[in-house]
């Protein structure tokens, strides 16, 4: 590391201390971003594959036009009538299926997904909330007991019930087909059951549609439509984690939850939604919002203010003048297919999963035990970020390659992707 890197460092330890994680071996010390692109601090270039935040373009002109001109005009709490929440709330919505026709505004995912469980537990009467062994949902104290993938809170958690998640590749019992799906929905059933012997009514189940933090599962054919009946039959809810996959993310679909034909009860939303500024929100059915708001008064100070559904609405704008969901379908499908030829070519890659402009590449040291590579993972990672292209890795095991470029990402960009993928599978 150099020595302005080196300073900095420390006095983040200082500062904000030793366990507030960094990614890459050598942090990166950015200081500007345009599209896909971000700089550090000596004017190089990074390819970035896998922010999705900033969902249509770091700093993209429009979204930084629409944040300044309101910003310059009025920012206010909901307390007061204003246009742009009500243009912003119906705008969203028309992207949903008609049951699912009202709206609420936080500033965080975890902040959405505490209001997903308070007024899933109020309307239903029930405690329980069924999540992935695997699973993250956010970082409050509420949603924190969810994340059974490394929250500590999830250990003790008493209200809570975990599945396997529902992985075609790790197949459960080496089942495939139907029967794969069952099984996975049969363990929801089990999740019930237990909470019934325990007493304990179900107030619903949570899931990301993707698994995305799971390892972009390929889910197995049935199990979401069974596992959600079963959850219903029990007087649950079903509540779609969208702040990973939503915004047209996987192409075919604005959100995740269409792919499987499932409509939720609930949507919860975030990270892309504001291109980096701080908004998420809550789409649900209006008797549910309109019983929870009667319960307890939801007021949130930035939730929904002038700018950020300026901001909101101005990522609504470039998705749809630009085409993304279109340019998803293009170039995941492009970026899809190299990935699965780098998999003929490499004995590492156990598997290729994708979803428009989301990719995910499990890594095995062996494709018949499938134990996974964790240590090539990170080395790999670490490789990339050296050749300009920064990715990620997630999983159980560390050992799954994480993709989810902003969505402007074209073809050139993704021949940059797979020949630096290329060199650095060819290098390890």
């Amino acid at each position: 590391m150099n020595a302005r890197t080196t300073e900095l460092l420390e006095r983040r330890y200082r500062l904000i201390g030793k366990r507030a994680p960094l990614f890459y071996d050598e942090p990166l010390h950015v200081v500007r971003g345009e599209g896909v692109w971000l700089y550090d601090a000596d004017d190089r270039q990074y390819l970035d594959v896998y922010n999705n935040v900033p969902h249509v373009g770091h700093c993209h002109p429009h979204v930084v036009a629409a944040l300044t001109r309101q910003a310059s005009m009025l920012n206010v709490h909901t307390r007061y009538l204003n246009e742009n929440i009500l243009e912003y709330a119906a705008r969203l919505i028309s992207k949903f299926d008609d049951s699912l026709s009202m709206a609420m505004f936080a500033c965080t995912g975890s902040e959405a997904n505490e209001i997903a469980l308070r007024m899933a537990r109020h309307c239903t009467g029930g405690a329980g909330i069924i999540v992935t062994d695997f699973a993250y949902h956010g970082n409050t104290t509420a949603v924190a007991e969810l994340g059974s993938a490394f929250m500590p809170e999830a250990r003790y958690a008493k209200n809570v019930k975990i599945f396997p998640i529902p992985d075609s590749y790790r197949a459960l019992d080496g089942l495939s087909g139907d029967a794969l799906g069952e099984a996975y929905a049969d363990r929801v059933a089990q999740a019930i059951a237990e909470f019934e012997n325990e007493g304990v009514k179900l107030a619903g189940l949570l899931i990301c549609p993707e698994f995305a933090n799971e390892g972009l599962l390929n889910v197995p054919a049935g199990f979401l439509n069974k596992a959600v009946a079963h959850v219903r039959r029990a007087g649950g809810l079903y509540i779609a984690d969208e702040i990973q996959g939503g915004f047209g993310r996987t192409g075919r679909h604005w959100w995740g939850h269409q792919w499987d034909g499932a409509i939720p009860d609930i949507v919860t939303l975030g990270k892309p939604m504001g291109n980096g500024h701080p908004i998420s929100g809550v789409v649900a059915r209006a008797d549910l919002i309109d019983a929870f708001g009667e319960y307890g008064m939801y007021f949130n100070t930035f939730g929904g203010n002038p700018v950020s559904c300026a901001v909101g609405m101005a990522v609504l704008d470039v998705i749809e003048g630009e085409k993304l969901l279109e340019n998803a379908i293009a170039v995941g499908g492009y970026v899809a297919d190299g990935l699965r030829r780098l998999q003929t070519k490499y004995d590492l890659i156990g598997d290729v999963r994708a979803k428009g402009l989301f990719f995910a590449v499990e890594l095995v040291a062996d494709r018949v035990s499938k134990e996974p590579a964790g240590g090539q993972a990170g080395r790999l990672v670490n490789a990339m970020r050296q050749k300009g292209v920064l990715i990620s890795r997630i999983g159980r095991g560390d050992n799954i390659l994480k993709m989810r470029p902003p969505m402007p990402f074209s073809k050139d960009h993704a021949h940059l992707l797979l020949s630096a993928l290329d060199e650095c599978f060819a290098e390890l």
